[in-house]
């Protein structure tokens, strides 16, 4: 009932905890903190909070609009309803190291179990988008230097995420990856990789845990969790999934609307109103108001 009652500290704990464990971890994307409490109900690993989604959220593309405090709040909201560790999409910092020393600090009070950095130039663009830029090495080990030194739980995980594989190749993706390592980062994000190959030699290349984005229409295939799994991938996340799905159910009930003038022949795609209390706990409510306002009015 309200909110979980897993605190922020304990899920990092056991996040880190499943992370040294090996094995390949699932992060569904939420895009409300409803979907955050469907994505727990199914058995998933965690949650991912991407900042696609939070931009697509407000209407904006993915282009670096978002504020800090826009991100954080929307964050916040999603991790205090699911007891499932998250992981925020911190864009490039929200500005220089010093901000994303405060931005690692406004993430991490916002209850995530980790976050990424990347190296794009800010503003960035969609990884998976053409005419991307990257920050030169030295300004991307400033970055995840500075995010480090933000952190307060040591639980706390510090992702770093490159962009270079599509501007430089593999070779310098690879080697940016060692150096961001080298620099602090718990955990490397090769971002738009395009094969499994690339994945392959990019867990070879560095001893921190990989991410996976498997994200639909973008440079990377779709490999199914047993692949990344067989190549060693630590986590894998699906950022935008869910909002596409529930916004393709949208238009088509919209449309079926205007053709058909009612809903009717799309009630069994719905989510029923049983199902949606159940997420909600309805009954813990109601249990909870009958033991506080079980008294009579004297007459």
């Amino acid at each position: 009932m309200l909110y979980a009652p897993t605190t922020a500290a304990a899920k990092r704990a056991a996040f880190r905890e499943r992370l040294a464990s090996g094995e390949l971890l699932s992060f569904p994307g939420a895009f409300n903190p409803l979907s955050a409490k469907l994505i727990q109900d199914k058995g998933f690993d965690g949650v991912y909070i991407s900042g696609a989604v939070l931009s697509a959220d407000l209407g904006l593309p993915d282009i670096g609009l978002t504020t800090l405090t826009e991100v954080a709040g929307r964050t916040n909201q999603i991790t205090r309803m699911t007891d499932l560790p998250s992981i925020a999409d911190a864009d490039t910092g929200f500005g220089e190291p010093m901000n994303v020393a405060r931005t690692v600090q406004e993430l991490e009070d916002a209850g995530v179990a980790g976050l990424h950095i990347e190296d794009q130039v800010n503003p960035k663009r969609c990884g998976h988008l053409d005419g991307k830029s990257v920050v030169d090495q030295d300004t991307a080990l400033k970055r995840i230097r500075a995010a480090v030194s933000g952190r307060r739980d040591p639980n706390l995980l510090i992702m770093a995420r490159t962009d270079v594989r599509a501007i430089d190749g593999l070779a310098v993706a690879i080697d940016r990856a060692k150096a961001l390592a080298d620099a602090g980062a718990d955990a490397i994000f090769p971002e738009a990789m395009a094969d499994l190959a690339e994945f392959e030699a990019m867990r070879a290349a560095v001893d921190v845990p990989i991410l996976a984005n498997m994200t639909e229409f973008g440079k990377s295939d779709l490999f199914t969790t047993q692949q990344l799994a067989d190549i060693g991938i630590n986590i894998v996340i699906y950022p935008v999934s869910l909002l596409r799905l529930a916004m393709g159910a949208a238009e088509r009930g919209l449309d079926t609307l205007l053709a058909e003038g009612s809903l009717k022949s799309t009630l069994p795609e719905m989510q029923h109103r049983s199902r949606l209390y159940e997420l909600l706990d309805y009954e813990g409510y109601n249990s909870f108001d009958a033991g506080v306002f079980n008294f009579t009015v004297a007459r």
